[in-house]
């Protein structure tokens, strides 16, 4: 299969567990890699048989800004499940980084790895 992939899209957003966290936006950055098969899209060179990325990054940043989860894990679940329903992709690799949030480390968070199938 195909992948489809968005590297470092950053958003903005309200995160975290901690009082001063609730009080502040915080930047994510978001790495995707979609499972899509491109040889219809490939034949036609037609964007409307694509798996449109700027169509995926507008609405995970439209509902990332204005999310207020307590923890990445939920974030990202949630997000995976938008790319997986709203988009027909076979399955999702998603990476979500919060930068800055543990001394001495670049970012910390977490990797999904989703498919239409799961439960």
């Amino acid at each position: 299969m195909d992948k489809v992939f968005i590297e470092g899209l950053e958003i903005e957003t309200l995160i975290g567990i901690y009082d001063w966290e609730r009080r502040i936006r915080q930047p994510l950055l978001f790495d995707l890699e979609m499972a899509f098969d491109n040889r219809k899209p490939a034949a036609t060179d037609d964007i409307a048989d694509t798996l449109n990325y700027k169509d995926i990054s507008k609405r995970l940043i439209d509902f990332v800004s204005k999310s207020e989860y307590q923890l990445v894990e939920t974030l990202a679940e949630r997000c995976a499940q938008i790319v997986l329903e709203e988009f027909g992709v076979a399955n999702v690799r998603l990476k979500l980084s919060k930068p800055g949030a543990v001394r001495g480390a670049k970012a910390v968070g977490v990797v999904v790895e989703r498919s239409r199938g799961d439960a």
